[in-house]
């Protein structure tokens, strides 16, 4: 998912950052990269350009078979993806918390940053 089609979505993006126990959830936004246009390039090349951003955002509540059914198609449109793993890694870098970003629906980020910190646990801790 590329900004320019999180940007097509204007205000609505920006009325999902709620908060969960008083933490405003957005994207970690000094993890960004500067505005050096060779950083960003890449999503010039990316496949949802030319998709309905929509694809990549569920809507308010949706579950369920819509839900998987539509991240199911995003990750279809990323599978084919030239930057694939740009995306990926930028998602994972700044924790994008909406959306399927480079093949990885929010649930699916949420398990890779799980596991990250499971591993960070001394395994003096986990006895």
């Amino acid at each position: 998912m590329t900004r320019s089609s999180t940007e097509a979505l204007g205000d609505r993006a920006s009325s999902r950052h709620k908060t969960r126990v008083g933490v405003c959830i957005m994207a970690e936004i000094s993890r960004l990269p500067g505005p050096v246009a060779d950083l960003w390039e890449w999503q010039l090349d990316g496949s949802c350009r030319t998709a309905d951003p929509r694809l990549f955002f569920h809507p308010e509540g949706e579950r369920g078979p819509a839900r998987r059914d539509r991240d199911a198609a995003a990750k279809s449109v990323c599978a084919a993806c030239p930057v694939l793993q740009e995306c990926r890694r930028h998602a994972l870098t700044v924790r994008e918390p909406y959306g399927v970003w480079g093949g990885l629906t929010e649930d699916d980020r949420n398990a890779i940053y799980l596991s990250e910190r499971d591993r960070e646990v001394p395994l003096s801790a986990a006895s």
